[in-house]
């Protein structure tokens, strides 16, 4: 499901790329929130639970 994911602690933005190639910015995620997603076993499970639904983000598409 993700094939790639970032997190800027500056900037409190988690980037996540999906293996569909899509890409998608999630703004103001704390960093606790970051770290959840750093040791979860599964990501996309955690992604799903934690992340999707619940934080502002920009869509994009992988060039």
């Amino acid at each position: 499901m993700i094939r790639h994911w970032k997190y800027d602690a500056a900037e409190h933005r988690l980037d996540v790329q999906f293996v569909s190639g899509e890409r998608y910015s999630y703004h103001e995620v704390p960093a606790a929130v970051a770290e959840g997603m750093r040791t979860a076993v599964s990501k996309g499970g955690y992604f799903n639970r934690r992340i999707r639904d619940h934080f502002a983000f920009i869509h994009g598409r992988a060039s």
